[in-house]
């Protein structure tokens, strides 16, 4: 085949017609490798019925989460039993409200806590692992050791201390809990950050004058959110178990508002007079969605790291 100019606008054409070759992203690769994780799979698409639940639930509910039947207060041996003909799906707890709306409350409140108390750990402990790590030198060892310091502070000592001295609200769970976990993060962070500003975008970028708060923003911080990304889905469940463990020694969530860990604790003292649904039903969402989360987590990690690809 002899090689001229026609030939070569001819292949040049045919090359272009067949869409060429097609290069595929790093996050392409990590969402191919995702959705081949059956137990990943699996846990999201039953953490989204549960968030489903806890969305749409009251649109099926007959009774509100602080309404009293009376009418079921008197017979102890079937105080409170799941009825649909009463329409306590779920039964009703030892004051006669209705559980299947209280697991609904629980259930929005407690991924309400585990979301946003990571979401303050991953905003804080990024952008100041980020700073810490870019850096170096001495702000970087005088941060590092601030964290040090927080580290060994009992973090559950702290977190007690802080809802017996403000009082118990959902607002200082969210303080208490994310501004302490932040510190994993921000170590994670910066220890990400000394690799990455070694490279030669951030050379580049250090040449040609961007401000050094510009590269941490725009060009390291992006980098980071597939490390960040994993570890903030393997937070969530964490932030449910503090706020569950708190709730369950009765400083958490306060009546009428309620949690998984209120509720649990609730079902635990009425165990002894046969009332299994009260702790069943919160145990049984609670469980599920922990391990839910905990299997995200690690598709997301199996996915992004960057040994399997």
């Amino acid at each position: 085949m002899i090689i001229n100019k026609k030939n070569i606008e001819d292949l040049s054409k045919n090359f272009s017609e067949s869409g060429g070759i097609k290069g595929r992203s790093l996050w392409y690769d990590a969402r191919t490798r995702f959705l081949k994780n059956k137990a990943a799979v699996t846990s999201l698409i039953i953490l989204s019925i549960i968030l489903l639940f806890a969305f749409l639930g009251p649109l099926f509910a007959q009774w509100s989460n602080e309404e009293i039947d009376w009418t079921i207060l008197g017979d102890i041996s079937t105080l409170g039993m799941p009825s649909f003909n009463t329409g306590h799906f779920f039964g009703t707890d030892e004051l006669g409200r209705d559980l299947y709306s209280r697991v609904i409350q629980g259930t929005k409140i407690s991924l309400m806590v585990g979301v946003v108390g990571a979401l303050i750990a991953v905003f804080v402990g990024t952008l100041y692992g980020a700073i810490a790590g870019y850096f170096g030198g001495r702000i970087d060892t005088i941060m590092m050791r601030i964290v040090d310091i927080l580290m060994s502070i009992p973090y559950m000592f702290v977190l007690i201390l802080l809802l017996v001295i403000f009082g118990r609200s959902i607002f200082m769970l969210f303080v208490g809990i994310g501004l302490i976990s932040w510190l994993d993060m921000s170590r994670i962070v910066r220890g990400q950050t000394l690799s990455i500003k070694k490279k030669e975008f951030i050379e580049a970028a250090v040449a040609t004058g961007v401000g050094n708060f510009t590269i941490i923003l725009r060009h390291i911080i992006p980098n980071l959110l597939g490390v960040v990304a994993v570890y903030a889905t393997l937070l969530v469940p964490g932030m449910i178990l503090t706020e569950s463990f708190i709730s369950f020694l009765g400083l958490g969530i306060q009546e009428p508002n309620t949690s998984w860990g209120a509720l649990i604790s609730e079902g635990a003292k009425t165990m002894r007079y046969g009332t299994l649904w009260q702790l069943l039903f919160p145990l049984f969402f609670f469980v599920v969605s922990l391990f839910s989360l905990f299997f995200i987590g690690d598709g997301l990690r199996d996915a992004l790291d960057p040994k399997d690809r």
